[in-house]
């Protein structure tokens, strides 16, 4: 299980689903609650790093469109104006507490031309070592393999287990709309059982993972699967957790039983 003891960098992903209400627009009080414990948590002596989702549904939202645009021009408008958005709250709140923030957009280019990645991984430490708390999305304005649904990171959930392989994180907490991997959708059947802890991932697991989250996200638990791979792979523990849920955060920190935690035991293969 985790050892929060071997715990100092954390990388954060919240998804469009925690940070915005049914209709778009920002959920200002979750979000003020996810920035107030993030410094709490950078106070502490955790290195921090926040992947944040929901730039096209804001810029939507603040662009006046009824819903999640489909031609690709207009996504790409609506990411722009809702990544400015998101940064703008974000850097006003983070500031309140006295904390630093920095912008770092990413595309599948960067990370896998060797150069650019190794400057990548040199932008967080020196961010880190500073006490910075990098906010990191796609790129989306460029990147066009994420708002299409092709080849690229494909969804935030990915984007943050490469952001933490790259930054070379000792945890990975992904936010969800619900508690974390069931054996059958709790949305249908109230018999569903949380699964605490996955040692490895296999065609069982991807069954029970099943297929799209909510209306204005990307990804599902299939999704947050992919992204327990890519984590596993490299010896870091992800964790699902329900981003809705108030002091989750510094529950997980404190060690108490909270989600699913995707990790192999050690000395496993």
């Amino acid at each position: 299980m985790l050892n929060i003891n071997e715990v100092r960098r954390i990388v954060v992903k919240v998804g469009t689903s925690t940070l915005t209400y049914d209709n778009g627009r920002l959920n200002i009080r979750r979000i003020e609650r996810l920035v107030r414990t993030i410094s709490d948590l950078r106070n502490r002596g955790f290195e921090m790093v926040l992947v944040s989702s929901g730039a096209v549904t804001v810029g939507a939202a603040k662009l006046g469109l009824t819903e999640r645009p489909h031609e690709l021009a207009m996504k790409q408008a609506a990411a722009a104006v809702g990544q400015c958005e998101l940064m703008h709250i974000y850097d006003k709140m983070f500031l309140e507490y006295g904390i630093n923030v920095a912008q770092i957009l990413l595309t599948r280019e960067n990370i896998i031309d060797d150069d650019q990645r190794d400057n990548i991984h040199n932008t967080f430490t020196a961010l880190l070592r500073t006490g910075v708390v990098p906010i990191v999305n796609e790129n989306d304005t460029v990147a066009t393999a994420e708002l299409k649904h092709i080849e690229n990171f494909g969804d935030n959930d990915t984007l943050s287990a490469v952001v933490a392989r790259v930054c070379e994180a000792d945890l990975l907490i992904i936010f969800s709309d619900i508690d974390g991997l069931y054996n059958a959708d709790p949305r249908k059947d109230p018999q569903a059982r949380l699964i605490g802890h996955v040692p490895r991932i296999d065609a069982k697991i991807r069954r029970m993972a099943g297929g799209a989250g909510s209306a204005h996200g990307t990804g599902g638990m299939a999704t947050k699967i992919n992204a327990a791979e890519l984590c596993m792979d490299a010896g870091i523990p992800m964790l699902v957790a329900n981003g809705s849920r108030e002091g989750v955060l510094h529950d997980i920190v404190d060690g108490k039983p909270v989600g699913t935690l995707f990790a192999r035991p050690v000395g496993g293969a």
